[in-house]
């Protein structure tokens, strides 16, 4: 949490809903990070006995995952302002798991935009809880399907992994997603982005919600990664899979536009949620600080080490305005994709920034994994990668410059 309180204009209910996430994250997070990140076999993190299962239990059991979702009731500034603090604890507590948590809310979200009731009951509906996935990513495609502003965006030579063929009142799946689906491990649900119309290239996607224990859905390995161990990815294939048409959520007349709409909601997320990241580094750096004791005093005392720490902290803070700008801007006002992508490239690249500097703060020792420098260095710099790289992302968000 920030060393001195400035949020000056929040409720007293935000601030406790800050506060009761902050307690969360600390409990129940935070724990299950670092014991996840331990498994040597990635397939221990999604195992029946596993703590991943109780964390997703805990979240849903406190309501948090409802926090600032679509409400009628919620005027938008607070309802931003809510997912702002949660995403910034979250991710202190452990990044892998706040990106876990949030993308399964994916299904429920599209069935919501959909507007058809029978899908609300189905994939929003607390009756019916679902861990959902966005399966986006193919094995011969990652950020550049997501670059709606790119001239390969169109170009119907490029061949997709992932095709939904219309067949009557229903759509036949054939392909694969790659074993960079979040959640693709676990998931109750896809939110699948897949192509519809290959002749028009990626432009001519769709959006899916699909059941994944439907009849020729199957599974990877867990991947095993070097960050972010506790955030399960993995492969998804689709063999003759066949769902309703109404399952569709959109057609190819809007897919591009979908894609930017939740491109920028996803960088909005991802730039909160490492700014969480980048505070716990910088808290990690400063208590070690003032602890460790070189020269026969802590190294806090030592100028050098001071100034590092006072520019990881200005780091820190611009990172968590900028991001709250951007949300609090999407959340009143069509989503601007530049802003977003800025605060996701800033405030993961803050984040690594902050995590490599604190861990030269603890010298030899935070190369050791019994201190918790190494591992928010490594869930750092895969953040650099995810929700699109960040270099891909540059020239997406160039083109409204």
């Amino acid at each position: 949490m920030p060393t001195v309180d400035l949020d000056l204009g929040l409720s007293d209910e935000e601030r406790d809903i800050r506060d009761f996430t902050h307690k969360f994250a600390e409990e129940v997070v935070r724990p299950a990070g670092t014991t996840l990140d331990r498994l040597h076999d990635p397939a221990d993190v999604i195992a029946r006995d596993s703590v991943l299962w109780s964390v997703f239990e805990k979240y849903q059991e406190l309501g948090l995952n409802a926090l600032g979702a679509s409400d009628d009731d919620m005027d938008p500034i607070t309802a931003a302002r809510i997912r702002y603090l949660v995403n910034e604890e979250i991710g202190w507590g452990d990044s892998g798991l706040a990106i876990s948590l949030g993308v399964a809310g994916f299904p429920a979200m599209f069935a919501r935009l959909s507007g058809r009731p029978e899908l609300i009951e189905r994939f929003a509906s607390a009756e019916h809880p679902q861990i959902g996935c966005w399966a986006v990513t193919e094995p011969d495609h990652g950020s550049d399907s997501l670059a709606f502003d790119q001239p390969h965006f169109d170009d119907p030579a490029i061949r997709p992994n992932c095709i939904a063929t219309r067949d009557g009142d229903a759509y036949v799946i054939r392909g694969q997603k790659a074993a960079w689906v979040s959640n693709g491990t676990i998931a109750t649900v896809a939110t699948l982005f897949c192509t519809i119309d290959p002749s028009q290239g990626f432009r001519g996607g769709g959006v899916a919600l699909v059941p994944l224990d439907l009849d020729g859905v199957s599974r990877g390995a867990p991947l095993d990664k070097l960050g972010q161990r506790a955030l399960n990815q993995g492969e998804i294939f689709f063999d003759d899979v066949r769902i309703p048409a109404e399952f569709m959520v959109v057609g190819t007349e809007a897919y591009s536009g979908i894609v930017e709409m939740v491109l920028a909601t996803a960088n909005a997320s991802m730039g909160t949620t490492f700014v969480g990241v980048a505070q716990a580094a910088f808290e990690h750096a400063l208590a070690y600080a003032r602890e460790r004791v070189q020269g026969g005093r802590p190294i806090f005392e030592h100028q050098n080490v001071k100034g590092k720490l006072f520019r990881m902290f200005s780091q820190v803070e611009a990172a968590r305005s900028l991001a709250r700008r951007v949300m609090l801007h999407n959340s009143t006002q069509p989503p601007l994709i530049q802003y977003s992508i800025a605060s996701k490239t800033f405030c993961t690249q803050t984040a690594f920034e902050v995590a490599s500097q604190a861990l030269q703060v603890f010298g030899g020792n935070g190369l050791s994994r019994e201190y918790p420098i190494e591992k928010l260095l490594r869930d750092a710099r895969a953040s650099m990668i995810e929700d699109g790289c960040n270099d891909v992302l540059g020239l997406v968000g160039a083109e409204k410059l």
